[in-house]
């Protein structure tokens, strides 16, 4: 199972929104990592045939793109999915599988599977117009499942949920990406740091970098520090370093801060996290890269 990007660009008139990005992914999930304006999204409707390349390819298993074989063996929930609000859950998932050509003791089976897996069952009968925007989500996910995809491609699945439900909805990724690949692109980077196990961080439409946790936050590994400064020495600090957290302590400021050379006296070095890195490359800070 691979899904493979071949130096993979996209044009918007002058404006180039992908650069030339490659990629090899096989079974498991991928954080696709960056603020809004990355590329993201440009990327992941290229890799679901929505948009097409200005130049490179895109094949799953050896299937191009433009084949139906690969939108059969894909599933792929757009930020904002589109829903009948007076339609149940139920009757909903039974639509979306006869688009999907899936027959009526098949579409019923699957459905009953699906809102079991995405603990909706309860209220399988109830319309989508009184569902949370959690519940919401869910269903988006249990629709993409009808065709059993080896390709999931979620685009910004958790943005606006609270804290439970964004738990809820992390644990159920991890377990879907346990026999497919799953692509989550976000700019929530805890989402990514509990439960992707490669991460590719994206900027300006590159692919700054891909590996675990552990080897993509080498670049920063021993440059982060802590300290507890005065206010007045702490606004010095942020016009010489890149800031990661500044944070009021009573009279004084905990800044976070990322140093390539000697750090300031009663700086602490600390562990370098996904946070660190995301925040060094694209905070208004990174302009001392």
């Amino acid at each position: 199972m691979e899904l493979t990007v071949d130096r993979v660009s996209k044009l918007y008139k002058n404006k180039i929104a992908v650069d030339r990005v490659s990629l090899r992914l096989h079974e498991g999930v991928y954080g696709l990592l960056g603020e809004n304006g990355a590329g993201k999204t440009s990327l992941i409707r290229m890799v679901c045939g929505v948009l097409k390349p200005s130049s490179g390819s895109i094949s799953f298993d050896g299937l191009d793109v433009g084949d139906e074989e690969y939108r059969a063996a894909l599933g792929y929930l757009p930020q904002d999915f589109g829903y009948y609000p007076e339609f149940s859950a139920q009757d909903f998932m039974y639509y979306m599988a006869s688009l999907k050509g899936l027959t009526k003791p098949v579409a019923r089976a699957k459905t009953r599977e699906l809102l079991e897996l995405v603990s909706l069952s309860d209220v399988a009968k109830k319309k989508i117009r009184t569902f949370s925007g959690g519940m919401k989500q869910r269903l988006g996910i249990a629709q993409t499942l009808l065709n059993d995809p080896k390709l999931l491609v979620l685009d910004e699945p958790t943005a606006g949920l609270d804290p439970k439900e964004r738990i809820r909805f992390r644990n159920l990724i991890a377990r879907l990406g346990q026999n497919r690949i799953v692509l989550l692109s976000t700019h929530i980077v805890s989402d990514v740091e509990h439960i992707a196990g490669t991460i590719l961080l994206m900027k300006k439409g590159k692919m700054l970098h891909q590996g675990s946790l552990e080897d993509i936050t080498q670049v920063i590994r021993g440059k982060v520090y802590q300290c507890l400064m005065e206010n007045h020495e702490a606004q010095e600090l942020t016009r010489l370093y890149p800031i990661i957290n500044y944070r009021s302590q009573g009279e004084k400021v905990l800044l976070r801060f990322v140093c390539q050379g000697d750090p300031p006296a009663g700086a602490v070095k600390v562990t370098a996290g996904l946070e660190d890195l995301y925040l060094y490359y694209f905070s208004e800070a990174e302009g001392h890269e």
